[in-house]
């Protein structure tokens, strides 16, 4: 049964990717504006606007392009870019080690401060201490983190030269240049996240202290650490980690503004560039690769559940 519930979802997200693919397909070709005018440039004559459009497909009926594409993605061949002539495949691989590097940095930073804050702050509902881990959770939901990573770059790169203003190392490296470099770019990224993670598991430990079965479990003598790990966290886990799950989008999506604050070349600053471009070939395969990453997330959180509450596996 465990098989066939992973093929299913396995299954469902499939789909889901290939809807993604199909809506991106149709929505750049939306976009006003015409690729082959950019790529020919401003004094290119009508005749040579023409050749560079039938060149790169653009006059093909769309059934053709789209079966084209179509069948690029199935064997991972997003195609060439419209401008510089490298393979996308290629240009995502470079591009994505920075961006996942952040937000895996980001989402681990956040993950422990949201954590230990909710709990620290649903453990005691209306002290001094769930006031203040409430303020903070305000103040980064409210702070765009833009502001936060100028913020930081001013008083730990510029004021204080701890950390470096710009560019990324990669781990290759070695893992304290590498780290160093995206340190700030992830804290940053990781204050809004956090502050969602606090505010769910707050309330999700305040709602489970309040149930019959932790009055039942203190009066048999469970108290303090045990109570918290084997009874609270056990059962407010589960909106928890669907939030976490929610926020891989907003992690990915945040990095691009992150990256062009911190001057770091990721998926970010190229998917920037292939809209302004209209690049269509990276436009696709950016949203592809993002689409990739948030339904792998979303499996993993499925898949959490089960290990969580068996009764979500039973189900």
């Amino acid at each position: 049964m465990k098989v066939a519930r992973i093929a299913r979802r396995i299954g469902a997200l499939l789909l889901v990717v290939w809807l993604v693919h199909l809506l991106t397909f149709a929505l750049i070709r939306l976009v006003p504006g015409d690729a082959a005018e950019l790529v020919a440039g401003e004094r290119a004559t009508q005749e040579q606007v023409d050749a560079i459009r039938t060149g790169l497909g653009l006059n093909d009926p769309l059934l053709v392009q789209y079966g084209e594409s179509l069948g690029g993605l199935l064997t991972g061949d997003f195609g060439e870019s419209l401008f510089s002539g490298q393979p996308v495949s290629d240009m995502l691989q470079r591009a994505a080690p920075a961006t996942l590097s952040i937000a895996l940095v980001a989402l681990v930073l956040a993950v422990l401060f949201g954590v230990s804050g909710g709990v620290l702050a649903g453990l005691r509902p209306g002290g001094w201490l769930d006031r203040a881990v409430s303020t903070v959770a305000a103040l980064g939901i409210a702070m765009p983190s833009f502001w936060v990573g100028m913020v930081l770059v001013t008083f730990f790169a510029l004021v204080n030269p701890w950390f470096p203003a710009t560019a990324y190392e990669p781990l290759s490296e070695g893992a304290g240049p590498w780290l160093r470099h995206i340190l700030l770019p992830a804290v940053a990224l990781s204050l809004a996240v956090g502050a969602e993670v606090v505010r769910h598991t707050r309330g999700g430990v305040v709602d489970v202290l309040e149930r019959p079965y932790i009055r039942t479990a203190r009066a048999r003598g469970a108290s303090g650490g045990w109570l918290v790990r084997k009874h609270v966290l056990r059962n407010a886990a589960i909106p928890v980690v669907t939030v976490i799950g929610l926020q891989t989008g907003r992690l990915l999506g945040g990095t691009v503004v992150v990256e062009a604050v911190f001057g770091i070349s990721g998926l970010g600053s190229l998917a920037i560039d292939a809209v302004l471009q209209r690049d269509y070939p990276v436009i696709q395969g950016y949203v592809i690769l993002s689409a990739l990453v948030v339904v792998l997330a979303n499996l993993l959180v499925d898949l959490a559940y089960g290990r969580i509450n068996p009764k979500v596996r039973t189900a």
